[in-house]
């Protein structure tokens, strides 16, 4: 079955939060790559987006080869192009359109970095990829994962998490969040375009998040895992390291 497409509906707009994410986020992923011997094979980069966690990883592990997967089309084509017009990514970074479940894996990996993806994978699919993984990582070899920061489903009311200029455009991104059944949310974002003052655009979007924590990791994974510390705003989601 083709994967879910989530994020080419808003693939225009990924960016404006993306990097401001990242500041947060990049470094946890710094403090779980930083020294880590790359000699047993490519980093993954599961759910790769448009590239700024593959940029972030090269910059970390400047001799590291990067396995880029990312089935969004729409989203694929600005990892490519942000790829292809850096030369130093250019040498060192592979870009894969195939989703997490179906990724062709070399037989040895370095580690692995998973951005905004797990709960998008229902669990029987996500225990087999943590051992397809475990499989082809060194011991001690970091599966690094982001979560949501929500482990129970609960109501969230429509809340403005940023407001970008650009030109003389401003976006808005609003999100909200429900239960959706068992362990699910379904989340709902709408990016807002004004122009003088006046709505000119509104993109909606909704998807279904399995929510969980690093407990249910280390349950499911069978893998030690560990709790990375984050600092910065408090949204900013979970992320846990699993090891062999």
């Amino acid at each position: 079955m083709p994967a879910t497409d989530y994020y080419s509906p808003a693939a225009e707009f990924f960016d404006l939060v993306g990097h401001r994410h990242l500041v947060s986020s990049a470094p946890a992923l710094r403090a779980a790559l930083t020294g880590l011997d790359t000699g047993h094979g490519p980093v993954l980069d599961i759910g790769a987006g448009s590239g700024l966690v593959t940029t972030t990883i090269a910059e970390i592990l400047p001799s590291a080869r990067i396995i880029s997967a990312e089935p969004s089309p729409v989203m694929r084509a600005v990892l490519t192009s942000r790829v292809f017009s850096d030369p130093r990514l250019r040498e060192r970074v592979t870009v894969l359109p195939e989703p997490a479940q179906e990724l062709p894996l070399p037989d040895s990996l370095s580690a692995v970095v998973i951005f905004g993806v797990a709960g998008h994978i229902p669990r029987p699919e996500r225990v087999a990829l943590w051992k397809r993984l475990a499989d082809r990582l060194p011991e001690g070899g970091p599966i690094v994962v982001e979560l949501m920061g929500v482990d129970t489903p609960r109501s969230i009311p429509f809340v403005r998490m940023c407001r970008e200029t650009v030109g003389t455009q401003v976006y808005e991104w609003w999100i909200s969040g429900e239960p959706a059944g068992e362990g699910v949310m379904r989340w709902r974002t709408e990016w807002r375009v004004f122009r003088d003052g006046e709505r000119v655009r509104t993109v909606a979007d909704e998807y279904d998040w399995e929510t969980f924590g690093v407990e249910r990791l280390a349950e499911e994974s069978g893998l030690t895992v560990k709790r990375l510390v984050q600092t910065g705003r408090e949204a900013t989601p979970e992320i846990g390291v699993l090891t062999t």
